[in-house]
């Protein structure tokens, strides 16, 4: 079936990580400036796989402690230990300061630990976890960033 073929506004890929990867190759494809050399798709293929094993498989404890909460994200699964270990140091180093909200994160066994505190705890406690880590719309920019062989991680 020739592509053209298909009805305008149909937007879903049929999977969000096919659809969010989907989206990523679309636009570098329409950006004459892509350097080729540098594209890693599996990249973002692997990162993710580490974002729905955090936002699925994690366990989430939270503690309330003064201005915000300590969330902690652990398994017994390692790829999913590993999946945390590489997203919540990393999402605390990126949104530190982020809705004037103060981020740390630490390594614990099986997983990490997420501080945040603000001026607004009620609304840190009431986003949780995977809330707080859906704040800001960094994460287009992050997967194009990965995509394109950068690391959006150095600052």
């Amino acid at each position: 079936m020739n592509a053209d073929a298909f009805p305008s506004g149909l937007m879903e890929g049929g999977q969000s990580a096919f659809a969010a990867i989907q989206e990523i190759v679309a636009h570098l494809m329409a950006d004459p400036t892509t350097d080729w050399s540098r594209v890693d798709i599996e990249a973002l293929r692997q990162h993710l796989i580490d974002m729905d094993n955090v936002t699925l498989r994690a366990r989430v404890g939270v503690e309330e402690i003064e201005g915000g909460a300590r969330f902690e994200a652990t398994s017994e699964d390692t790829a999913v230990t590993r999946s945390i270990r590489a997203m919540v140091p990393a999402h605390a180093a990126t949104m530190d300061g982020v809705e004037g909200w103060a981020m740390q994160a630490a390594e614990i066994p099986g997983g990490a630990a997420l501080v945040v505190t603000g001026a607004d705890p009620d609304r840190i406690r009431a986003l949780g976890f995977i809330g707080v880590m859906t704040v800001g719309m960094h994460h287009q920019a992050h997967h194009l960033a990965l995509a394109a062989g950068q690391n959006p991680h150095e600052h």
